[in-house]
């Protein structure tokens, strides 16, 4: 509790709290105010355009906002502020946030590389400069598996931009993996699929970005997206702020919002493979990726000798049997410290470790950092 006559900070808030990437990332601020404030916060939940006008009269001793056309009086005023950057380059003078977008590309062609489709595309905003970056990655990790990339520059919501959409998927060979810029991006493609009779996922596999997890579920099938940390990018934010305040130096800080993983939902639900008994032993890797496995216990679901498996995983995949089964449970670890608050002992109890040095030195080995590190760089907060 504040002491008499301790004045609290007022900071205003100039963030989109009608997606959910604006929402977690308002919860990380709050987040941080509650344990190192209390700070009284400004904004209006009517949109951005409507909060500026009314809250720029009022005293601040901060700002976070994104990178909407406030920023220039922002810093000719010299108020400290974090700026959230979304079509612009980084702002001078500020501590910047600014999305890993080359790993949220990279991490969305894995994702439907490792289900085994050779044919890719990508679907993103030509004049946002985040989606071109997410593109570049998508494209140059396709490319490193010796695989093409379709590309389809996207409009707006018009019916004629869903007949030109419509037309792009269905002009594509199949089955193909298709990666949207973000969620809503990829709610349109399914629905554009619909138009021409196209089957997702079994002719058309799509992954949208942000997780939002409405949008997501209202997807018919659902959407796959990747998870990226908001939340934990808006206490950072909140962090560097508190120290611009105070007078320490913080402009010039960047904080990065990273992408932690895919949440697999039915849009991507496919093994884009010709060969039964390897789906049967992925399907099988997958299914117990929560426990411990052996190679020849994969290989007696797949109906394969296990000498056969290795080499058709390795022909398929470019990787052997046990490897895949390490990457499985390494993600299922990976997305326990991302997304919940257990402890590396609880994970390992539930994953069917030995115990803490053991998933440590397991999860080590696979991406070259400790649990902890993993949920320094990628948890919630």
């Amino acid at each position: 509790m504040a002491g008499r006559g301790r004045r609290i900070p007022r900071v205003v808030l100039l963030i989109e709290s009608s997606r959910s990437s604006g929402r977690a990332f308002l919860r990380g601020v709050a987040d941080y105010a509650r344990h190192h404030g209390p700070w009284a916060f400004l904004w209006e939940p009517g949109g951005l355009e409507k909060a500026w006008p009314r809250l720029r009269g009022l005293p601040a001793d901060g700002v976070i906002l994104r990178d909407t056309e406030p920023v220039r009086e922002i810093v000719g005023r010299g108020l400290p502020a974090v700026v959230f950057g979304h079509s612009q380059s980084e702002v001078a003078g500020l501590a910047n946030v600014i999305t890993d977008s080359e790993a949220i590309g990279r991490l969305g062609a894995e994702h439907l590389i490792e289900r085994g489709f050779r044919g890719l595309g990508y679907c993103g905003f030509p004049d946002k400069p985040w989606s071109r970056l997410r593109c570049g990655s998508f494209r140059a990790r396709a490319s490193a598996a010796g695989l093409r990339v379709w590309e389809f520059d996207a409009g707006g919501r018009r019916s004629g931009e869903q007949r030109r959409l419509a037309h792009w998927l269905e002009g594509l060979p199949r089955p193909v993996g298709v990666m949207a810029c973000n969620d809503d991006l990829g709610e349109q493609v399914i629905e554009a699929c619909k138009v021409v009779g196209l089957r997702v996922p079994d002719e058309v596999a799509v992954l949208g970005a942000d997780n939002d997890e409405l949008v997501c579920e209202l997807s018919d099938p659902p959407l796959s997206s990747v998870v990226i940390g908001f939340e934990r990018a808006g206490y950072e934010s909140a962090r560097a702020l508190h120290r611009m305040m105070r007078g320490r130096a913080a402009r010039g800080v960047t904080i990065v919002v990273r992408a932690s993983g895919v949440v697999a939902r039915q849009s991507t639900d496919a093994l884009a493979m010709d060969d039964a008994q390897m789906v049967k032993a992925l399907r099988f890797i997958r299914g117990g990726g929560a426990s411990a496995m052996r190679v020849d216990e994969v290989a007696r679901a797949s109906g394969l000798s296990r000498r056969v498996l290795e080499k058709r995983f390795r022909a398929r995949l470019g990787r052997s049997v046990l490897a895949e089964i390490r990457r499985v449970r390494v993600d299922r670890i990976a997305r326990m410290l991302a997304e919940t608050n257990l402890t590396v002992s609880q994970i390992a109890l539930e994953l069917g470790f030995g115990g803490t040095e053991h998933v440590a030195r397991y999860f080590r080995r696979e991406l070259g950092m400790t649990p902890l590190a993993f949920r320094r760089r990628h948890g919630m907060r």
